[in-house]
């Protein structure tokens, strides 16, 4: 079985950010990279950031802080990644860009590295198929914030082995997460459930049923979910619940996956939800307020 001590991550946006985070805190030493200089500097300040809140919360100690950040260094070049024991994708839920990053890393992988991909929806089986090792590739689907989240779901492509299999759970129990394994199929688990209540909900208000706190309180309360459906979509982010809807819608070709033209026209003004100042609640002043 492979000795995993170094781990490569691709992608400094929220995710990449996240798994960065928790693996220097278990102990890994951590490559970070992304195509954009800005996002890789943003995401390290970002890391740094989360982990001071977690200081001043008592969940770690500051040395454990300061360790970590030891542990983190940035790879602006996407073929240092090719060293590391395991390289795990976490760039934007894109099929395309997806394979397209594994087919430019592939030239620099060395013999004994393991490819992971935290996609949420997307077939592990395709993806692997890019690769000169689909054997060695495996799903690993961190929730999101990745700190804070307990939960790693694990999915096997049809030629992933067992030995892959074996260390990618014992790799994400090692950094305090509980698995759950997940077959093949479109949106995994988590998202098969998760991302179809937000649709629905988006559907509810396009339908004039409630409006966006209506709704959300409805659940909120009556549900007793943390968050509301449509906050919890603009958490996520629009464009991503919308991605993964269509692989469902896809994958599936059953019609109760179609996403509501709603979110497509939300997706399509660019309104996001926070990342992007705007979804179905402005975040521009102090206080979200609904947009409909």
């Amino acid at each position: 079985m492979v000795q995993i001590k170094q781990v490569g991550v691709i992608g400094a946006g929220q995710m990449g950010t996240g798994i960065a985070h928790v693996c220097a805190l278990g102990g890994y030493d951590v490559l970070l990279h992304d195509v954009s200089a800005e996002r890789l500097e943003a995401g390290l300040e970002i890391i740094k950031r989360n982990l001071s809140r977690q200081v001043v919360r008592g969940i770690i100690e500051q040395a454990a802080m300061d360790q970590a950040l030891g542990r983190i260094k940035a790879a602006p070049e996407l073929q240092a990644i090719g060293k590391t024991d395991l390289a795990i994708e976490a760039a934007t839920e894109d099929e395309e860009l997806k394979k397209t990053i594994f087919k430019a890393l592939q030239p620099h992988l060395s013999d004994k590295t393991l490819l992971a991909s935290n996609t949420s929806s997307i077939s592990i089986t395709r993806l692997a198929s890019t690769t000169d090792r689909p054997e060695r590739f495996i799903g690993l689907h961190f929730m999101n914030p990745a700190p804070l989240m307990k939960l790693v779901e694990i999915i096997r492509g049809i030629a992933t082995d067992v030995e892959t299999y074996e260390t990618a759970v014992n790799f994400a129990k090692s950094l305090g997460k509980t698995t759950a394994n997940a077959e093949d199929f479109p949106a995994f688990i988590v998202n098969r459930i998760l991302v179809p209540m937000i649709n629905e909900a988006i559907y509810t208000l396009y339908e004039g049923v409630g409006t966006v706190e209506a709704i959300d309180t409805a659940m909120h309360l009556g549900a007793n979910h943390p968050m509301g459906p449509l906050e919890l979509g603009d958490f996520i982010g629009l464009d991503t619940v919308l991605s993964i809807m269509n692989v469902l819608y896809e994958g599936l070709s059953d019609s109760k996956y179609r996403p509501c033209p709603l979110l497509v026209k939300y997706v399509e003004a660019g309104w996001l939800g926070r990342k992007t100042g705007r979804g179905f609640y402005d975040y521009r002043g102090e206080t979200p307020v609904p947009t409909r």
